[in-house]
């Protein structure tokens, strides 16, 4: 059974509805969780793909975070070896900063429901097509990066122009977050750290706005997500079985 690999930096910001979708395809998962094991060293050669989720942290603390710079090397090791990638919000970052980009500060905080704007390219890319046009999702970053020279611009939003790219035919990096659904946002929601930030945007945005709009585009999104990830995981393909020989017959 084949493994994908699992960078995760703070329990509030699992998988999500991405986890079942991995299941289902017969690969086993490895979580490396860096909020609590900061030193670990993951041999990437022994997995057939990676997945980096978000977290409250930014590519700028490296030095109070060293796992950061871990986790950046595990990438350019996994960009080298050609394996499939997917960066989500920090994650997305992360792989941005690898390939030689800077990550900014946002001038405004994205948290909530954005509408999210193809590319041409992305109206046409393999994993990213099942979008649209344009698509409501959800946003909750204070960073964002450049898209890398040597990647393909694939979605923006009105208020921030790098959503997404790809970097040759399967490493991905995604600012939004397709893997939400109700339970996780209202999870997010009740966070004390999250709700600071959210507190920050206030008379723009505030929890009853997000939960209204929640309740609007939540199942659209998921489904589109669901697309979206299996298209992924179509890179990674699927374990390879096992072949049972027959039991021998004695005479």
């Amino acid at each position: 059974m084949s493994r994908l690999l699992v960078f995760q930096h703070v329990a509030a910001e699992p998988l999500g509805t991405l986890d079942p979708l991995i299941r289902q395809r017969g690969h086993r998962i490895r979580f490396v969780n860096f909020e609590r094991n900061p030193d670990a060293q993951p041999d990437v050669e022994r997995y057939k793909g990676l997945v980096v989720l978000g977290g409250p942290m930014n590519v700028e603390d490296q030095a109070q975070r060293p796992h950061l710079r871990t986790e950046l090397a595990a990438i350019g090791r996994m960009l080298e070896l050609g394996r499939p990638v997917l960066g989500i919000c920090l994650g997305a970052q992360l792989l941005a900063h690898a390939l030689g980009a800077p990550v900014k500060r946002h001038h405004t905080p994205e948290i909530g429901w954005y509408p999210l704007h193809a590319t041409d390219a992305g109206r046409t890319d393999t994993v990213l097509s099942p979008l649209g046009d344009s698509a409501p999702v959800f946003q909750w970053h204070g960073c964002h990066f450049e898209v890398p020279a040597t990647a393909t611009h694939l979605a923006r939003s009105d208020t921030c122009e790098q959503q997404a790219f790809r970097w040759g035919d399967n490493a991905y990096g995604f600012q939004f977050h397709l893997e939400m659904d109700q339970p996780l946002i209202e999870r997010w929601l009740a966070n004390p750290a999250y709700r600071r930030e959210l507190e920050q945007l206030s008379g723009t945005q505030d929890d009853a706005r997000i939960r209204a709009d929640t309740q609007r585009h939540i199942a659209g999104m998921q489904a589109q997500a669901d697309a979206v990830f299996n298209n992924f995981l179509d890179l990674v393909g699927r374990p390879q079985r096992r072949h049972i020989l027959p039991s021998r017959e004695w005479t």
